[in-house]
């Protein structure tokens, strides 16, 4: 009995020292056992909130790290460019000198000041992906248990809304207001309040409402928890013990997502990124003229020996083109990074055209293959594919544009009326540093964060050749169902997910518009 209550004193003992007074009415005894630790409910097979509102920190209850520096660095890069990350990165030391509270504000106004706030998506176009490979599991499927889930956050609102709505199906969301002024954030907080908040108290009450916080003052000094009848506490050696959310958990599949980052901003990883940089823009120019001025089968030699490595994957029986037929072979991928045709290219060790939409000018000019712009226009397009499959082999990328993940969009069955000569690829494009494509910034520097990585791995498989069997022309196949088919078939080589999203989906879900340049 004496250990049962040591173990119930000891947190409200420590919660008495670091909570304000308004809150010392929920510790002044261990009889109330308001407050009580979150292991005890974790260990509980059959916790029932199924009729209960959940209000949770998210911080301290959800996330994993402790830190709140990747997020805010991540804000300052895509939003602000290269110098306003560089300096909140040396304002790290003073953030680590300085109080929560204060350092929350020094990154605020470093990542928001001067800002527009009708051109920031980031909060549902960037940060979701980070804040899903930071979910604890464990507490994951508690919050999910609930009825109404209510999240509290220290963070601006616009950075966590898009996160916990669209992917966890939040009910509200309270966190910090940013002042605007002409449309532009100025980089200070609004006094927090509860004010805003989508659900009605009674009803929170009435649901007996449960809180899920840290023991710490700044995850439960917000009005919220005070109506929560039970309130659950993490320590920080508790969540040092948590394992990350798989993927396969995602309440929400993570199809798309923006941004140039291609790692997790900590303070030592953006060192690392700022220390690569003037290498990396040697390394870039080495790339760069390799690629458009050398012979492909030298520049392949210059790029891995600079780490761009390729693998490629060929089938055992050569492909031969019927000598019956005119034209060239139309080689069908799936399209991860601008790069895919200039590998396509190297794995055959011959330069081939391709055709492609909305690129930059600057892309199309310095590519050392040549690109043909599409129209999106049905017939024009047609014709422009005709005549380059006359003039011999063609690269084709029927999504229309890059996906990250392991998924497939949709194939736009257009090239399927082409020609029967279809030879399906599957690549794939790993990257350590930058992002080498982009929805809503600009896509002239696509090449140049391709080209800035450490290191680049890409793996070519060419798959053979689609049966005349299974083709429009000879096999008198729909054009949709030959489209279908070497989607399913590059899928399956790359184990990879087949959706029917389409270009527009990917767009107006990152960038607002219909992707055109």
């Amino acid at each position: 009995m004496a250990g049962k209550l040591f173990s119930l004193t000891a947190p409200c003992f420590l919660l008495s020292k670091l909570l304000p007074k308004r809150s010392h009415q929920y510790v002044s005894s261990a009889t109330n056992s308001k407050f009580q630790k979150l292991n005890s409910l974790l260990h509980n097979t059959s916790p029932d909130f199924s009729n209960k509102t959940l209000v949770f920190h998210l911080e301290t209850a959800l996330l994993k790290s402790s830190s709140l520096f990747p997020y805010f660095m991540l804000v300052a890069f895509e939003a602000g460019g290269l110098l306003r990350a560089l300096v909140l990165f040396f304002l790290y030391p003073l953030l680590c000198l300085v109080g929560r509270n204060q350092a929350l504000k020094i990154m605020v106004f470093v990542s928001f000041v001067g800002v527009r706030k009708d051109k920031f998506r980031i909060g549902s176009s960037v940060l979701p992906k980070y804040f899903l490979e930071d979910v604890g599991n464990e507490s994951f499927s508690l919050v999910m248990s609930g009825k109404r889930k209510v999240a509290v956050s220290d963070m601006p609102r616009i950075m966590v809304e898009g996160f916990l709505k669209h992917y966890l199906g939040v009910d509200a969301v309270r966190g910090r207001e940013l002042k605007v002024v002409s449309g532009y954030f100025v980089g200070l907080m609004a006094a927090n309040n509860v004010n805003g908040v989508v659900l009605d108290d009674d009803k929170m009450v009435s649901d007996q409402a449960v809180g899920i916080g840290c023991f710490s003052k700044y995850s439960l000094d917000h009005q919220l928890f005070s109506y929560c009848k039970e309130i659950y506490l993490v320590s920080e050696a508790d969540k040092w013990n948590w394992q990350i959310l798989p993927r396969e958990k995602y309440p929400k599949p993570l199809i798309f997502h923006d941004g140039r980052l291609a790692f997790r901003p900590t303070p030592l990883a953006s060192r690392i990124m700022f220390m690569w940089l003037p290498l990396g823009i040697f390394i870039f120019i080495i790339r760069y003229i390799g690629s458009t001025i050398l012979p492909i089968q030298i520049s392949h030699a210059v790029n891995s020996s600079t780490g761009a490595k390729t693998t490629i994957s060929k089938p055992k029986e050569s492909i031969t083109k019927n000598d019956t037929k005119t034209g060239g072979v139309l080689y069908i991928c799936n399209h991860r990074t601008l790069l895919d045709p200039i590998f396509v290219s190297y794995s055959v060790m011959k330069p081939v055209p391709a055709v492609t939409y909305s690129i930059s000018r600057f892309s199309e000019v310095s590519s050392p293959i040549k690109i043909v712009r599409l129209t999106r226009d049905r017939e024009k397009d047609k014709k422009l594919i005709e005549q380059q499959l006359c003039q011999g082999d063609l690269v084709v990328c029927p999504e229309g544009t890059t996906c990250r993940e392991p998924y497939l969009l949709r194939f736009s069955p257009l090239f399927a009326e082409m020609t029967d000569e279809i030879v399906p690829i599957a690549i794939d494009i790993q990257v350590n540093m930058f992002y080498g494509s982009t929805a809503s910034r600009i896509k002239c520097l696509d090449p140049v964060f391709n080209l800035l990585n450490p290191f680049i791995q890409c793996s070519v498989k060419i798959l053979g050749k689609i049966p005349s069997s299974q083709t429009c022309k000879a096999g008198g196949k729909p054009r949709i169902e030959v489209a279908n088919h070497v989607q399913k078939e590059i899928a399956k080589a790359l184990g990879f997910e087949s959706t029917i999203l389409t270009r527009k989906d990917k767009y107006k879900i990152l960038a607002g518009n219909e992707g055109k340049v």
